[in-house]
């Protein structure tokens, strides 16, 4: 069987031997070796010679690839990227250097095994949560606002259990009980809460010129005074009342114990005795007592009197005399 093949062309060439294969494998079976290769000699000598019949040309071959404005869109993209990648690796460096980025930390902060670090001077804008906070040993430690410091304690819930507020006008601590305790923590100097206010120190001192205002009661075992110095209690426009189960006790040991009141000085002892005990009693101001009758007997100036009582328990004077005279000038009692 002989096939007459034009393979002045490449594709034409391509056809044949891909036709020649086909047969090949075609026959393999049923011809021997020798003879399949005499054929394909054949075949290969038959289409080397020219051939009248024209055939027609093979389709145009079209390059495959991005070529044109596409290519150079690409290398755009790619050269953005890759500049990209270099400013944005700038940035990371630059980043890194400003902010002292370590493997410690970064900056003034530092993370260690016992939790996080900082030194200088560090600024928050926002709420901060901590379980402690403390200062180095030889530093101490400060908190600043322009406003207010307000330190708050919350329970499990979230509610808010405590809080203190150092403001520009005042220092507020809003809490169930307040303690100020000694430097060893085991002495209670100062606690409040809503019951009571208890002052556990020694002494209170007080040093203000106007003293100490009290709106309601004072409880206290001992008031004095402090040395050289006057004691006085006073309430301008109520009663100032001093009372305790088994006694007052008003002592002045180098100086004078006054009273003063503008209307009456009232000593009153329910079940025993007011005891009056010194080198000299002396009561001043004390009315003398006329007779009660403008013709009843009169008396000269005398300069020793008769200490006499009205029912009333008003005490007068009347003129000493041989007897007592006290029935005779008892006028001043018709007034008392």
């Amino acid at each position: 069987m002989q096939v007459a093949v034009d393979i002045s062309t490449p594709c034409a060439c391509q056809s044949f031997w891909i036709s020649c294969q086909k047969r090949l494998q075609a026959v393999d079976m049923d011809l021997p070796r020798d003879d399949l290769l005499r054929m394909t000699q054949e075949q290969y000598m038959l289409a080397a010679q020219p051939n009248p019949l024209q055939r027609p040309p093979c389709a145009q071959a079209y390059p495959v690839g991005i070529y044109g404005w596409r290519k150079r869109c690409l290398y755009f993209f790619v050269l953005l990227l890759l500049v990209t990648m270099i400013v944005n690796l700038a940035l990371t460096i630059w980043i890194l250097k400003v902010m002292n980025f370590t493997v410690d930390g970064m900056g003034d902060l530092r993370i260690t095994k016992q939790g996080v670090r900082l030194e200088g001077v560090s600024e928050f804008l926002l709420p901060l949560y901590v379980k402690e906070m403390q200062s180095r040993k030889d530093s101490p430690l400060v908190l600043q606002s322009d406003r207010n410091v307000t330190v708050n304690a919350r329970n499990g819930l979230g509610h808010l259990t405590g809080q203190l507020t150092v403001g520009s006008e005042m220092v507020e601590a809003q809490c169930q009980r307040f303690e100020v305790r000694s430097s060893d923590g085991e002495k209670v100097l100062f606690s409040a809460d809503e019951e009571e206010v208890s002052i556990g120190v020694e002494k209170l001192r007080v040093t203000g010129t106007e003293g100490v205002v009290f709106g309601h009661s004072v409880e206290t075992p001992h008031i004095r005074a402090e040395p050289f110095q006057d004691l006085k209690l006073e309430s301008p426009t109520r009663t100032l009342v001093m009372e305790a189960p088994k006694g007052v006790e008003i002592s002045a040991d180098v100086g004078d114990l006054k009273a003063t009141c503008r209307k009456d000085l009232l000593m009153q002892s329910t079940e025993g005795e007011i005891f009056l005990n010194a080198n000299t009693i002396r009561l001043g101001n004390i009315p003398h007592g006329t007779p009660a009758s403008p013709l009843g007997p009169t008396y000269p100036k005398l300069t020793v009197f008769e200490l006499c009582v009205c029912p009333s328990g008003k005490l007068y004077l009347s003129p000493a005399g041989t007897g007592s005279t006290c029935h005779t000038t008892s006028n001043v009692c018709l007034w008392s």
